[in-house]
């Protein structure tokens, strides 16, 4: 499985020579542990991979007793991990960190000392019981890694020449053409539905089944119930009710998740120690209301009013469609087809999440009602803000639509309001590029080049 972040890990090499340790966190599956171990196999003469999860007490031990004394530190790792370690051209891999904080706490002695490169990998990072007391070192860059997207999911299909064309199709801002808008737009369905977890995907590329895919999401949803029971301590309960009800919150016309569905009378400050533990695991991908469009979404940002998505949307299926009396394949086909019966709103409003998120927005949407002036009264699915800064028309509005024929009467009424705030109008679609009335209509595949 062909990653981007692989060319992240070789700039992060090249240009910090082990002055800084590189932090990856990510959801569980999400292929952390394999890219770093394949980064480290090609790249250094040899490397040393510590899994906290599953560590001998004897490795803890050298922590313990050797923390000032690197030399014997090494020696015992090389030893027990029977690793040669060579001097500037060694990594060593501090897999699932979060389990043993202490070793995260050393980096910034270790990272001094310089005789290694250091990547850790984790989830769940930065709760407090993760964090608690040890210092966060300053030697660490953080970078978040998330499900394939849609380039990295064309790659593990043998295609490598369709996405250089969407790319230049949109930089022209010009329409793809029927052959290969089709073309595109089946793939896309396929993404959608296995999903961007490595696991699944290659299990989809080597079988073509989506069952086969099925299988593989449906073991990595039971991991995270799992890690729900285990790590989300003192609000499992909680965290549970939340991520089970993710599918049904999705498939209403308003997709803002609603706590009466937890509990009645439900209160945000009960649950946002769960919404924060789901974000955190990257399980989910959440978007927050912003109050204007302005520079700076996160200071108009309502952090008690949001969407919740599924931060994988192949698992959102498995997740939604999970009575085992369902035919898969036959499902899936229907699906592939348009011919089930289901808000695909659901499916495509999270697909885009998922492929903003992987593109590197912070996620925001507006929301605004009012009795007494139906004008004021708007929903704008995603505000995303465009890439180099101006004194004003900063802020995208982005519009999701499915099927041929739709109304734009949300987003008419927000232009007109905040006509002097708004860059460039997108609405995502199943049709190809257009450009009309002031606004660019995208094919869904286009949402990646946002």
């Amino acid at each position: 499985m062909k990653r981007k972040v692989y060319q992240t890990l070789l700039n992060w090499k090249q240009e910090e020579q082990g002055r800084k340790a590189l932090m990856i966190d990510g959801a569980r599956r999400v292929g952390k542990s394999y890219i770093v171990e394949e980064f480290a196999r090609r790249e250094y003469a040899s490397y040393l991979l510590i899994n906290f999860a599953h560590v001998d007490a004897e490795v803890l031990g050298y922590f313990e007793s050797y923390k000032t004394d690197y030399d014997a530190l090494f020696l015992h790792l090389s030893l027990h991990y029977r690793v040669k370690l060579h001097e500037r051209n060694s990594l060593i891999i501090f897999d699932e960190v979060q389990f043993y904080p202490k070793a995260r706490a050393a980096i910034k002695y270790l990272v001094a000392d310089g005789r290694y490169d250091y990547i850790e990998t984790g989830s769940l990072i930065s709760i407090n019981k993760n964090v608690k007391d040890i210092l966060i070192p300053s030697e660490e860059r953080h970078i978040k890694m998330y499900p394939m997207d849609f380039e990295e999911f064309l790659w593990a299909m043998g295609d490598e020449m369709l996405m250089p064309y969407i790319r230049d199709c949109f930089a022209k801002q010009q329409p793809m053409g029927n052959a290969l808008h089709r073309r595109a737009m089946d793939y896309m369905r396929q993404y959608i539905i296995v999903g961007g977890m490595p696991q699944a995907v290659q299990a989809y590329a080597q079988t073509r089944s989506f069952e086969k895919a099925d299988i593989e999401k449906r073991d990595i949803l039971q991991l995270y119930r799992a890690d729900i029971r285990k790590y989300a301590t003192g609000y499992e309960s909680k965290v549970a009710k939340i991520f089970d009800t993710l599918p049904g919150q999705l498939q209403k016309h308003e997709k803002k998740f609603r706590l009466s569905a937890l509990k009645d009378r439900a209160r945000f400050r009960d649950y946002e120690s769960s919404f924060l533990w789901l974000e955190d695991s990257m399980v989910v991908n959440v978007c927050y209301s912003a109050s204007e469009p302005t520079v700076g979404l996160r200071l108009r940002m309502d952090d008690s009013t949001m969407k919740c998505y599924m931060g994988d949307t192949g698992l959102l299926i498995s997740l939604a469609f999970d009575e085992r009396t369902i035919a898969r394949e036959e499902l899936y086909r229907k699906l592939m087809l348009d011919k089930l019966e289901l808000n695909k709103g659901m499916l495509v409003e999270n697909i885009v999440a998922q492929m903003l998120r992987c593109a590197g927005h912070e996620l925001y949407f507006f929301s605004s009602y009012s009795k007494e002036n139906s004008e004021n009264t708007m929903e704008i699915d995603f505000l995303i803000r465009k890439p180099t800064v101006s004194n004003r028309h900063n802020i995208s509005p982005v519009e999701v639509k499915t099927g041929k024929n739709y109304t734009l009467s949300s987003l008419n009424k927000f232009r007109a309001k905040y006509s002097q705030q708004l860059s460039t109008t997108y609405v995502l679609h199943s049709a190809d590029l257009a450009v009309a009335n002031g606004i660019t209509y995208l094919p869904l595949y286009m949402a990646s080049e946002l």
